[in-house]
């Protein structure tokens, strides 16, 4: 609870407190009519002025202090005093303060603002009754300095509305002196009351802008500006604009809030230490803030419309950058669709079309030849088989030739069973990796014991033909979360497919397969050792029994082993030690093309070793961050498989390391 230092009221919250200063207090300040005084109570006022102006009252002391309270800025209507420099000579205050008394030729004008005074008829103050007083220590009043002033003598003018007479300072030019010394025109001093009464109890409507530096109320933010600037230009004059609702003109009057120098913002309750920073402050709410103006009416704070267009201004940005959020990750993934093939811009057809007809417009390809490989294609596609012209068989035969008779540097060398190699074509360029390795793993399965008896077809299904068997497996029940990452549907798409898809399709076919993952780099520089470690182990293992020593070059019943990484898959199909034991696996590559590859099968011994670099890896180009493979393992009893189907719900691989 905030307690307010001045009248003892207490509020809540900060900003109430500061609505509190500014309107009671700031606004409805009580000036003294014949000195500077300020910022006093009701009381202290009397007291005040039947101790510092005693010879200014006509009545007693008692019947002076129960007269009338001096009405303050903040009421209905506001009055601003101006204080001139007196040409006349001087009078020292008496009273209870007359030790602290000082000198001052100074002299009182008022001008009410609401009452429409003129040039003609200023210098009359307005003095009305307010209601009830707060508690006041007499003390108090000997804090101010009282000043020497020439007075006009107060007349009393009877309010049948009112307990307290009304007093009004006599003054020459007032219109109204005449008549209020005159007792017999009680009538014309009555109905001057209730006209002046009745505009006096009518509220002022609107929002209204205080000046910080005098009790100037402008009724519009932009004439408050302009009257500060001219303040702050010249600090001992105030300057008027026109429209503005003034009280007085005068270009001696003193600011009744920047005492001891320090200015308070009107807006906000700042105080500033000099003008060029309160002048800053205040151009600061004008222009680019939230105008807070203050509704007479219901002493509340209201917003001009400078709120609502920031607010709106910063609505529509906020609105702007969610929408360009929304759209970046629309368009990353649809980027992210289109690589993997699933954005429905087609499949194995569609692309082979497009490449057909891109090669007959560039000129490479004759309209003959384009309608014989379409022709080839449709049927391709009719019969579900491979057309073969990707297809290169006999190269584990040249490899073991090769390593026969070359290779001196290799200490042992490990082959799989016999394998076709399948490149990628015109239909699944840049995306059909996954099943053109299934193509070179079924192609030696097919031949191999004991797997061909459970593979009779020994034709290699084509690309379309396979993305139907794997969705047949999902069928089944393998892999169901494959299944809703692709949303059960490959065919005519240009989806990937990795190490998940092909156990799918090996159990389904009732061979054996593990999935061995290796998430991390188990060596320095992010190798993977432990992986070199598990392919020797893999194709050293049915040749390891016996007491004789193998030969050199080993050609294996085991099938290659499926490899796969990031955004790419290979075959292995071997392996080599050398004499400094460093091992050196070597990989079919679906992106190698069949001339490439067809270079082992020359007699050319430069060609041939060209094609076996090719082949080679070792642990220094294989650097990916996690690598997975498929290795076939034997075959599936009819309970086996279906104990698989249900396991593959949750499809786990084997860790290494």
């Amino acid at each position: 609870m905030l307690v307010c230092e001045i009248c003892g009221q207490q509020v809540i919250l900060d900003e109430d407190m500061r609505t509190h200063l500014l309107l009671t207090h700031t606004e409805n300040k009580i000036t003294c009519p014949f000195c500077c005084l300020s910022g006093v109570s009701y009381d202290e006022l009397n007291f005040h002025i039947s101790t510092a102006h005693p010879e200014s009252q006509d009545q007693g002391p008692a019947d002076a202090a129960g007269t009338a309270h001096i009405l303050g800025s903040g009421s209905n209507y506001c009055t601003t005093k101006t204080v001139r420099q007196a040409k006349g000579q001087s009078e020292r205050c008496e009273g209870a303060t007359a030790a602290k008394a000082s000198i001052c030729d100074t002299t009182i004008e008022h001008t009410s603002t609401s009452l429409g005074t003129t040039p003609a008829n200023r210098g009359t103050a307005p003095v009305v009754g307010t209601g009830p007083t707060p508690e006041v220590s007499p003390g108090m009043a000997s804090n101010h300095t009282p000043c020497s002033l020439m007075r006009q003598p107060l007349t009393k003018i009877p309010n049948p509305q009112a307990k307290n007479p009304i007093l009004l300072a006599k003054t020459p030019d007032c219109k109204w002196s005449s008549q209020c010394e005159v007792e017999g025109e009680g009538g014309t001093r009555e109905e001057h009351s209730k006209a002046k009464q009745k505009r006096l109890a009518s509220p002022s409507k609107g929002k209204q802008f205080p000046c910080p530096i005098c009790s100037l109320v402008c009724s519009d933010c932009s004439i408050l500006q302009e009257h500060v600037e001219l303040h702050l230009q010249e600090p001992n004059a105030e300057v008027v604009p026109q429209g503005v609702a003034s009280s007085s003109s005068s270009p001696d009057k003193e600011s009744p809030s920047s005492n001891g120098g320090r200015l308070e913002c009107p807006l906000c309750s700042l105080v500033c230490e000099d003008s060029s920073s309160l002048q800053e402050h205040v151009d600061l709410h004008l222009e680019f803030n939230a105008d807070t103006a203050i509704d007479t009416s219901t002493g509340t704070h209201t917003f001009t419309d400078t709120d609502l267009r920031l607010a709106r201004r910063l609505q529509e940005e906020e609105e702007q950058r969610s929408q360009q959020l929304a759209n970046q990750e629309a368009d990353d993934f649809k980027k992210l669709q289109k690589q993997f093939g699933l954005d429905g811009g087609g499949g194995y057809r569609r692309q082979m079309e497009k490449t057909l007809e891109r090669a007959v417009s560039r000129g490479q390809m004759v309209p003959a030849e384009f309608h014989s490989k379409k022709a080839q294609m449709m049927e391709s596609l009719s019969s579900g088989l491979d057309d073969g012209r990707t297809r290169t068989p006999g190269l584990l035969g040249a490899l073991y030739e090769w390593y026969q008779r070359e290779a001196g540097d290799c200490v042992q060398v490990w082959l799989c069973a016999d394998t076709d190699h399948f490149c990628s074509s015109e239909g699944d360029r840049g995306w059909g990796c996954g099943y053109r390795n299934f193509q070179m793993l079924l192609s030696c399965l097919k031949r191999a014991e004991p797997y061909a008896t459970r593979i009779s077809d020994e034709s290699i299904p084509s690309i379309p033909r396979v993305q139907r068997m794997i969705e047949a497996a999902w069928r089944e029940g393998l892999d169901p979360q494959g299944a809703s990452h692709f949303n059960e549907r490959l065919q005519g798409t240009r989806a990937w497919i990795g190490a998940t898809e092909i156990y799918s399709l090996l159990t389904s076919l009732g061979v054996r397969a593990r999935i061995i993952d290796f998430h991390q780099p188990s060596g320095p520089g992010n190798t993977h050792p432990r992986l070199f470690d598990w392919v020797k182990q893999y194709f050293s293992s049915p040749t390891s029994g016996g007491a004789r020593l193998p030969p050199r070059v080993v050609k294996t019943p085991q099938p290659p082993i499926y490899l796969q990484h990031q955004g790419h898959s290979r075959s292995i199909v071997g392996l080599e030690q050398r004499r400094n034991g460093t091992l050196c696996v070597l990989l079919l590559d679906p992106s190698c093309s069949p001339s490439d590859v067809r270079k082992l099968l020359t007699r050319d011994a430069g060609s041939a070793l060209t094609a076996v670099r090719r082949l080679r890896k070792f642990p220094g180009n294989l650097k990916h961050q996690q690598y997975q493979v498929v290795a076939a393992e034997g075959v599936l009893s009819t309970e086996e498989r279906q104990t698989r189907i249900l396991n593959s719900r949750t499809l786990r691989a084997e860790r290494i390391p």
